[in-house]
């Protein structure tokens, strides 16, 4: 990666009556509150899916035993970074680890078509996440193996 904002995982957490993990907190300088789904960027060695796991972990206090991938996009032309985009399923749920800077993320279980029709009303400030939820609804890409 020559890029000096490093890459993203960002995760579509579906529990078992199809219920997706969001978070939402204010974000004064954009005007309000946002709703989004977990993720963040890379620590140093992480993978893809190393960084989908610890980000689905801390800001939802959700660990997942089936993972697949949606894809990856870059996040800006004038950027190297890509956000890499994944689906979680088989869900335990645990307590958020949030950083002091997430204290204010609030965590909130929607079903799918609420969230897609958050897409549509401008509920998400960033692009990663809608794209993530599009791709769930509708991918029919191969789950990996109790990753």
């Amino acid at each position: 990666m020559n890029s000096t904002v490093p890459d993203a995982s960002v995760v579509v957490a579906r529990d078992s009556r199809g219920l997706v993990a969001l978070l939402s907190a204010a974000f004064p300088d954009h005007g309000g509150e946002y709703v989004f789904l977990p993720g963040g960027r890379f620590e140093p060695q992480e993978t893809p899916l190393d960084c989908a796991r610890r980000e689905l972990r801390e800001e939802a206090g959700v660990t997942a035993r089936r993972w697949r991938r949606l894809g990856a996009f870059a996040v800006t032309l004038s950027s190297t970074a890509r956000v890499h985009l994944f689906e979680a399923q088989d869900l335990t749920l645990g307590s958020q680890e949030l950083t002091q800077t997430e204290q204010d993320f609030k965590l909130m279980w929607w079903p799918m078509q609420d969230a897609l029709d958050g897409v549509r009303a401008g509920r998400f400030l960033l692009p990663a996440g809608p794209l993530a939820l599009m791709l769930a609804d509708s991918t029919s890409a191969d789950w990996l193996a109790d990753a």
